[in-house]
């Protein structure tokens, strides 16, 4: 129940972004520059306040990277089951494709801290940290090559995967940011989680796009149950016990990443399909989630 209880606040957000768009009626002008907002500003932002402040011990911490990577491997490959049965515009199927195991870190590390504590939040800042650019990456290749622009063009461009890049380098150098730049780090960071959902919301729609929807549920079910598993078998198999076992299966039961619906608007996709994904993942993770800390406090 609390953790259903945290996730609604997000929901919620999700919800009031659809009645803005609906009743205020502020025009497609709008909601594009906030979405540029968003994606050029406030996401990097929120990238190098959460890397920079996260203690990076590779060495203790491989067999938890390893399963967290684990698990998005499998969300991969289970994506792309659908193409081989469902024949979807190529740019529809990769905009789809990265909700199978895109995860919302804004949850996550909700999620950590109250069920775990600082312990749990700088476990998932560490896996957070080094899945991000992976994920980044697979969704932007895997848009690139089919819309039309380069890859290599869109990776030099993209400021999430900027902003992940700078919040290393300053991590591995030692950098500690000042009072001044810390707060105005957080108070974008902050920024970006209220109008990153509440523009999933304004994009949201009843419907996918045609055909879409049989892709969509596997896709859900693949986010929600498959990858945990994963992670839940995999873990067992590298050794992890206690809060980082438990912290990275959660972490693979997360919703998908509202990030995720931006970049498929920024690279020219299916963002409708992409903003049902998000809702229904975030809504199903409200049951799910606690199910999967049930289990793990057990």
């Amino acid at each position: 129940m609390n953790t259903a209880l945290l996730l609604l606040p997000d929901f919620a957000l999700i919800l009031l972004g659809a009645a803005i768009r609906r009743w205020m009626h502020l025009g497609d002008h709008f909601w594009s520059g906030v979405e540029k907002l968003v994606y050029f500003i406030l996401f990097p932002a929120l990238l190098i306040n959460a890397i920079v402040k996260t203690r990076l011990d590779l060495g203790a911490a491989l067999p938890l990277l390893g399963t967290a990577l684990a698990a998005m491997a499998g969300g991969m490959l289970l994506g792309l089951l659908p193409k081989m049965f469902v024949r979807l515009p190529p740019l529809t199927f990769a905009s789809v494709f990265q909700c199978a195991y895109r995860f919302n870190s804004y949850i996550a590390l909700a999620v950590a801290g109250m069920l775990f504590g600082s312990p749990g939040i700088a476990t998932m800042g560490l896996i957070v940290g080094a899945a991000v650019p992976v994920a980044n990456l697979v969704s932007v290749w895997m848009l690139a090559r089919h819309g039309e622009v380069g890859l290599w063009r869109e990776v030099a461009r993209n400021p999430l995967i900027w902003g992940t890049a700078a919040g290393f380098l300053l991590n591995l150098l030692g950098f500690v940011p000042p009072a001044p730049l810390q707060a105005f780090l957080g108070r974008l960071a902050d920024a970006s989680i209220a109008l990153g959902l509440i523009t999933v919301g304004a994009a949201l729609r009843l419907e996918n796009t045609p055909g879409v929807r049989g892709v969509s549920l596997w896709l859900v079910t693949v986010k929600l149950l498959a990858l945990p598993l994963i992670a839940a078998v995999t873990g067992r198999l590298l050794g992890l016990q206690g809060l980082n076992y438990q912290v990275v299966v959660l972490f693979a039961a997360l919703p998908t990443a509202s990030s995720a619906y931006i970049l498929a608007m920024r690279m020219g996709g299916d963002g409708r399909s992409v903003a049902w994904l998000i809702s229904a993942t975030t809504l199903g993770s409200m049951l799910t989630l606690p199910l999967w800390a049930a289990w793990l406090l057990r």
